[in-house]
């Protein structure tokens, strides 16, 4: 099991990479819906997403034992691979990322930017595993998962330890689920320091993965997922991830697509930031509940990375 400490020794490992992101409050939409919603926004951190705190610290970590590393390798919908991808340029390591064949064409330019090699493999999180897994034998390469690796998992968790610091009275805090490493990391963090602070994760109805494992109480296997949440789209959770969620996390919610998009349209005109659709999703479930006026709610915002040719179309009516 993931232990505090090494939360704490992450905060230290990804400051070189990683920046403390701002909570963004709204009084209108206190105003106008009757819920105090903050927005841990993510979406500002170096490459648009948290995924730049995991993959430094999973780096850096495995740098101090393998300091003549041979390269990197990831498989990634799109903002675990460019955060592998600008951790590698910083540090002059080659990268491979693995990505889908429908990956939105702006994660693979935000990806390229840094000078990862691109590799395009199939639709599924399991076949670009897969495929990443066989690079970093071929290569003597240094695997980084996505969310399956406790280094990756205790990286995210530094976003508990901010959020604790910047809303001290929270009462609720809502998580993206994809594989689930977001999830657990805030979740052990909090949990283990602030046991009364309510932790839900978040999922669309059509990529429902870790609902479903929770639901059977093992690891479950979906056949297929479709969302707009691109970064979302787990076909399982992790083996590392289901158990921290199943002890910490208190519920777990789903949205439709419609309230996703909903959302990604409160975000802009309450608090005039543009939320990917995975980081939308905790804004969606924080709409569609009954809170109560005097809780604070903290939807974490998971990334910006949108593609913004796509944009009019969520916007229309």
């Amino acid at each position: 099991m993931l232990k505090v400490q090494s939360i704490w020794e992450a905060d230290n490992n990804i400051r070189d990479f990683a920046g403390v992101t701002p909570i963004l409050r709204s009084q209108a939409l206190h105003s106008d819906l009757g819920i105090e919603l903050l927005l841990k926004a993510e979406n500002f951190q170096t490459t648009n997403s948290f995924k730049i705190r995991g993959a430094s610290n999973c780096i850096i970590k495995q740098l101090k034992n393998t300091p003549n590393l041979q390269g990197v390798v990831t498989a990634s919908s799109g903002n675990h691979g460019q955060a592998v991808a600008y951790v590698a340029n910083r540090l002059g390591i080659p990268a491979s990322i693995i990505m889908p064949e429908t990956a939105p064409r702006a994660k693979v330019k935000a990806v390229s930017r840094w000078g990862a090699n691109v590799e395009f493999c199939g639709t599924t999180s399991q076949q670009r595993l897969a495929r990443s897994k066989e690079v970093a034998l071929e290569k003597g390469y240094l695997e980084i998962p996505p969310y399956d690796h406790y280094d990756v998992i205790a990286g995210q968790g530094t976003i508990g330890k901010e959020i604790l610091e910047q809303v001290p009275d929270v009462d609720i805090v809502m998580v993206p689920i994809g594989g689930g490493g977001l999830l657990s990391g805030i979740s052990t963090l909090i949990k283990n320091l602030r046991p009364n602070v309510q932790l839900i994760g978040v999922e669309p109805e059509n990529s429902n993965s870790m609902s479903v494992s929770v639901e059977s109480g093992r690891i479950t296997q979906l056949e297929k997922t479709h969302s707009a949440a691109d970064g979302l789209l787990s076909l399982k959770p992790g083996s590392l991830t289901f158990p921290l969620v199943k002890k910490y996390v208190d519920q777990i919610m789903l949205v439709k697509e419609s309230e996703i998009i909903d959302a990604i349209i409160t975000c802009i005109k309450y608090f005039k930031t543009i939320p990917e659709p995975s980081g939308a999703v905790t804004t969606a479930a924080a709409l569609k509940g009954d809170w109560g006026k005097d809780k604070k709610v903290v939807a974490v915002v998971s990334g910006g990375n949108f593609d913004m040719d796509k944009l009019p179309g969520f916007l229309r009516p």
